[in-house]
């Protein structure tokens, strides 16, 4: 995993000063590794809230993060069932690790909706007129 954790600190500042970016869930070393919310150890926490899906795509498809994803089969052990999660929360809310397992599991059982989808299958803003909603992600 040392080339994740090499570019771990880059990709996490990159995210800081990106378009549309709001809050990431870090811990006292500045990423969110460290924080376990499952009994999987295959799972590593990284939460972010973000203005749009298409703020959060650009970063995740357009930048150096591009780069990550195209590793993560040389880190990670591919999964056999959604790992990543997006969903919409009221402005001036962050959602919690525990908010976003929850989320990752209803996209699991139940397939994408309202309350969990993915960039594959967006669903709206609530209310696309208002910027009381924002997009949380988890994978």
């Amino acid at each position: 995993m040392a080339g994740f954790v090499d570019q771990l600190e880059a990709i996490n500042d990159l995210a800081d000063v990106s378009p549309g970016f709001i809050w990431r869930l870090q811990d006292e070393s500045g990423d969110a590794t460290s924080i376990n919310i499952s009994s999987d150890p295959r799972l590593i926490v990284n939460l972010s809230v973000w203005r749009s899906i298409a703020d959060l795509f650009a970063f995740v498809y357009k930048t150096a993060h591009v780069n990550v994803m195209a590793g993560r089969r040389e880190w990670f052990q591919p999964a056999d069932a959604a790992y990543q999660v997006l969903w919409w929360i009221p402005a001036k809310t962050l959602p919690t690790p525990e908010e976003g397992l929850l989320r990752l599991r209803c996209l699991r059982e139940t397939g994408p909706s309202a309350e969990a989808f993915t960039f594959k299958t967006p669903f709206p803003q609530p209310d696309a007129e208002s910027p009381q909603m924002k997009l949380a992600g988890v994978r």
